[in-house]
């Protein structure tokens, strides 16, 4: 079904299928800035901020492997340094992540949603020009959204770790942002567009699964 959605390889349906906030928790309930759900030694844990730990996890896990993509089908050495950038961006900030959780007591999945997923399989399958292409557009759209929901959280959360995260998730995606425009293929009026009018998708793909009971933590690797 997801496949359906990138017929022609055309980057206006690329984006039209795709851009929208890549990142979600596993409630399919609104997340709540002032509904506290615990009260921790760093601060009271609310839902807005559980949510944003599995969603800064959910986009390590698909953004990394792209990563990897851009190193070895980069055909510019601009791609291939925002492919670079990806990898050991998202390898810290996955690891500051995962030591957050497990303070927080927050489970966090070890898969991407089908959504997140969709994104690697269709860069999979590009070659040539026109991965460069799809991946800083995709990459460009998809950090532009997250970067406003990181600003929320740092502006709100009452929890230091949080807080830190946040922090660190903020110069991450700044960087992110700046080295996919660096490689002079982000189309900014297709961008904008999409970042500021994102297409609604079934709560099943945008929801990353739970680990199962006893999976071993997949780690990033820098």
């Amino acid at each position: 079904m997801i496949g359906s959605l990138f017929v022609g390889g055309a980057l206006s349906l690329t984006l039209v299928a795709l851009a929208y906030p890549s990142m979600l928790g596993f409630s399919t309930v609104s997340s709540s800035a002032d509904h506290v759900i615990a009260q921790t030694p760093t601060g009271p844990l609310t839902e807005a901020d559980r949510d944003f730990v599995v969603k800064v996890r959910a986009a390590g896990l698909w953004e990394y492997p792209v990563g990897k993509l851009a190193l070895q089908k980069g055909t510019t050495q601009a791609v291939r340094t925002a492919g670079r950038h990806l990898v050991d961006g998202h390898a810290a900030l996955d690891d500051t992540d995962r030591r957050v959780a497990a303070k927080l007591n927050i489970t966090v999945p070890n898969q991407a949603s089908p959504q997140q997923q969709g994104f690697v399989a269709t860069l999979e399958g590009d070659t040539g020009k026109q991965f460069d292409s799809d991946m800083a557009n995709i990459l460009r759209t998809t950090h532009g959204q997250i970067f406003t929901t990181v600003a929320k959280i740092r502006a709100t959360t009452r929890n230091s770790l949080v807080r830190q995260l946040a922090d660190q998730a903020n110069d991450t995606v700044l960087d992110h942002i700046t080295v996919m425009e660096k490689t002079g293929l982000v189309d900014f009026d297709q961008v904008l567009f999409q970042e500021t009018t994102p297409p609604k998708l079934p709560a099943d793909q945008v929801t990353p699964p739970p680990p199962a009971p006893g999976e071993p933590q997949v780690t990033l690797t820098p």
